[in-house]
């Protein structure tokens, strides 16, 4: 059993196509199906079922999985102490980052970050915090780049780089609101509701003594802002959202603003040492 059949294995469970993991590790798909077929002759179970979406894993198959994610995060762990040794940052970097990113301008840290550790391979995707937190947990990815709530604060480690502000949205066309509970009848837009947006918007209704009326559920903060400006209700949306380039949306700024989490990046305790660099080289 070698580790590259392992990590054919594990891109597989992840990515759910032998196609895509076939793309993803730079072999043709043929060399995965062999791979894997190889692996489920060695350990006698069959690792993954076909679905009309593609491929889930067996029982056996998530078990050996998870197994094959701790045994290929030590040996990347190896290859960094080695590095480490030789004064060298290297290895594999997966981060994540949520489309809230404040002021921050993310694509520019990571690429000098880049330029800086070109021995570090990079990994870079895009969603909802909620999410991307998942997969951190996981050992799926490496390090997150978005908000920081008082949980993600007790289960991982943080560095944070910007705080945010909340202003409420409404049409532009719309009467000017001069507090959230001038629009407590009229319909909201927000993210799902397991959200912290929507917690948010939860908490300041309830403190002027309303439940909002959530009619529209957006998947982004910026289709957020597009659905308002289309005069499909109002929000309570991220200030750097909100002023950013895009549909126009009449902003409020109210007082007291509802508390926002602060931006920052997000780690496993005990996480790759290219993401603790990560975190330093962006909060610097």
């Amino acid at each position: 059993m070698e580790l590259r059949t392992l990590a054919y294995a594990e891109a597989v469970a992840r990515l759910g196509t032998f196609t895509r993991a076939a793309q993803e590790l730079h072999v043709a798909q043929p060399a995965v199906s062999a791979q894997i077929a190889t692996l489920e002759r060695e350990l006698g179970v069959q690792l993954f079922v076909r679905t009309r979406r593609g491929v889930t894993p067996t029982d056996a198959g998530a078990r050996v999985v998870e197994h094959a994610r701790r045994m290929l995060d030590q040996a990347e762990q190896l290859r960094a102490d080695v590095d480490e040794l030789r004064g060298l940052l290297a290895g594999r970097l997966r981060v994540g980052i949520t489309p809230l990113v404040g002021g921050l301008d993310v694509p520019a840290a990571v690429a000098a970050f880049h330029r800086e550790h070109p021995g570090v391979a990079l990994r870079i995707r895009s969603g909802l915090i909620d999410a991307l937190l998942a997969e951190l947990a996981a050992g799926e990815l490496d390090a997150v780049v978005g908000p920081i709530d008082e949980r993600t604060e007790r289960r991982f480690e943080v560095t944070v780089l910007a705080t945010e502000t909340v202003v409420l949205i409404s049409a532009p066309a719309a009467a000017v609101p001069r507090a959230l509970a001038d629009v407590a009848d009229q319909a909201f837009v927000c993210l799902h509701a397991e959200s912290g947006l929507r917690a948010i918007l939860d908490k300041a209704a309830a403190a002027h003594g309303f439940v909002p009326n959530v009619a529209v559920e957006a998947a982004t903060p910026w289709q957020i802002r597009e659905y308002v400006s289309a005069g499909l209700g109002v929000a309570l949306l991220a200030a750097s959202v909100a002023r950013a380039e895009g549909p126009p949306v009449r902003i409020t700024v109210l007082d007291p603003s509802p508390a926002h989490p602060p931006l920052g990046v997000i780690r496993r305790p005990g996480g790759p040492r290219a993401a603790a660099a990560f975190a330093v080289h962006l909060s610097a």
